[in-house]
C-alpha cells in the first residue's frame, strides 16, 4: 500500500482505539466493552485468531515460547506466557483445579499479565500501527493536497474531507473545543490547553457542510476571549474574512508538512 493507503488505516487504527476504550465507561465501572470494534482492531494486527474452551485468544507469536496473549473479554488482559497456561488461569477445568499449583496459579496472575483494559488496547494499537510504512515524500503530500483542492474545485466534500483528515493526521490538529463547535461545519486545529477552563486554539481549518467552502484563520486566540470566539464564528459563516480561504489551503497545509 501507498503513503496516502497506510495513514488512512493509521486513522481508523486510532479511531477504533478510541471506540473500545470509550465503552470501558467511567472508572470502577463494569466496563462491557464494544467487543466488535475490538476485534476489527485486532485483525488489523499482528495477530492469531484462536478458540480455546470458551476462551477468544489473539496470539502475537515470539521467538520463544512465550507469546503474547489477548483474551477478548471484557477486562481485555494480555499476557505473556503460552497457550495452555492461559487456558489454565482463564478457563480451568475442575481436575485441574485440585492441584494446589494450579490454585495459586488461578488466583493470582501477575506474574504473567502484562497489561488489562486501556492499557491493552494501547499495546494493540501500537502493534498495528507499527506494521504500517508512514514514510513519505513531498510528492505524497503534493498529491493529497492537489486532490483535496481538486474535490474543492468540484464540491465532491467527501473528497475535500478526506484530504483535511489526512493533513490534521499529519500535523497533529484536533476538532475544535465545545465553545468553538458550529453546526453544519467540521473544524480541525491546534489545541493547546492552559487550564480546565481555559483553551487555546489555532491555526484552525474550517469547512462548511452548506456551501462547501474552506477556509483558515491562521492566529492562535483564547475560548475565553468573547471577541475573538465571536471573529472565530463570523469567519465560519462569511461574515468575516479568513487568513486564507478555498484552494490556497490546501496549499497551506502542505507547506506546513513540508516545512
Amino acid at each position: 500500500m501507498g503513503f496516502k493507503e497506510n495513514l488512512l488505516k493509521k486513522i481508523q487504527i486510532g479511531r477504533l482505539s478510541r471506540k473500545v476504550i470509550a465503552s470501558f465507561g467511567p472508572p470502577g465501572g463494569p466496563g462491557k466493552i464494544d467487543k466488535d470494534a475490538m476485534r476489527s482492531l485486532l485483525e488489523m494486527g499482528p495477530y492469531r485468531y484462536q478458540k480455546e474452551r470458551d476462551l477468544d485468544l489473539y496470539i502475537e507469536e515470539s521467538e520463544d515460547d512465550k507469546n503474547r496473549i489477548l483474551v477478548l473479554d471484557n477486562e481485555l488482559p494480555i499476557y505473556r506466557t503460552t497457550v495452555e497456561d492461559v487456558t489454565l488461569r482463564k478457563s480451568p477445568y475442575t481436575k485441574e483445579m485440585l492441584s494446589i499449583g494450579n490454585i495459586i496459579k488461578i488466583l493470582k496472575d501477575s506474574d504473567v499479565k502484562i497489561s488489562r483494559r486501556e492499557e491493552s488496547v494501547q499495546m494493540v494499537q501500537q502493534a498495528c500501527i507499527d506494521r504500517l510504512d508512514l514514510s513519505f515524500s513531498a510528492s505524497d503530500i503534493e498529491s493529497i493536497a492537489g486532490e483535496g483542492a481538486a474535490s474543492l474545485e468540484n464540491g465532491y466534500s467527501e473528497g475535500i474531507l478526506e484530504s483535511l483528515t489526512l493533513f490534521a493526521e499529519l500535523l497533529g490538529y484536533r476538532p475544535s473545543p465545545k465553545a468553538l463547535r458550529i453546526r453544519h461545519h467540521e473544524i480541525f486545529g491546534v489545541v493547546a490547553e492552559t487550564s480546565s477552563t481555559e483553551i487555546w486554539y489555532g491555526p484552525a481549518v474550517i469547512f462548511s457542510h452548506i456551501d462547501n467552502s474552506l477556509k483558515l484563520i491562521e492566529e492562535k486566540f483564547s475560548s475565553l476571549d468573547p471577541a475573538r470566539v465571536e471573529f472565530f464564528r463570523q469567519v465560519a459563516q462569511g461574515k468575516e474574512k479568513p487568513t486564507i480561504e478555498g484552494q490556497e489551503v490546501f496549499r497551506w497545509l502542505q507547506d506546513k508538512v513540508l516545512e
